[in-house]
């Protein structure tokens, strides 16, 4: 599934938002709790879910390097600056803004001013912990993991929970280095 917001416009990003909708109405029935939802939704992408599971996130990212002509970021700014400016906006067709780097730099925060997955979405009383768009963090989790670096995403804020903003919380935790035969690379 790529180039949410290039071809076919909002039209396909609307369909896109719909059947998350679906999707997330489906696990709400499945599971007791929202704790149990949130689990499956930031682990779709690395269960055997719908066949697909975590080969859609090592689809995403191959789609993402051939088509982006993005190279190696050689740090987490890097990083981010292109999860941001370039990854966000091919995907989703917005550009959150990156604040809130810790002094270590390990760590940083995804301002979503507008979060499309939203779109059309009003949290019943009694899913008031769901965290909704959590898919999100497991994308980003699974996709970077496939370029070697482990990282930790949660949800700061949410607006679909009377904030003002969706905020992503970015923590590098460490390189995951590749058993390479000597030579190769």
């Amino acid at each position: 599934v790529s180039n949410f917001a290039g071809r076919g416009g909002s039209s396909f990003s609307e369909l896109f938002t719909l059947t998350y909708g679906a999707l997330v109405t489906q696990l709400c029935k499945d599971y007791e709790n929202d704790e149990d939802v949130n689990k499956q939704l930031d682990k779709i992408l690395f269960s055997n879910f719908l066949s697909r599971g975590y080969n859609i996130g090592v689809r995403l990212i191959e789609d993402f390097l051939a088509r982006s002509n993005v190279g190696r970021c050689h740090d987490f700014r890097e990083t981010a600056d292109v999860i941001a400016k370039v990854a966000f906006k091919m995907y989703l067709g917005i550009t959150p803004s990156i604040t809130n780097w810790s002094p270590a730099g390990d760590e940083f925060s995804l301002i979503l001013e507008n979060n499309p997955l939203v779109d059309f979405v009003e949290l019943p009383d009694n899913h008031s912990s769901l965290i909704y768009s959590n898919l999100l963090c497991g994308v980003l989790r699974g996709a970077l993991e496939m370029v070697q670096m482990a990282v930790e995403a949660k949800f700061v804020q949410d607006t679909l929970k009377g904030d003002g903003v969706t905020e992503i919380r970015m923590r590098f935790i460490r390189r995951i280095e590749d058993n390479l035969p000597a030579g190769e690379e």
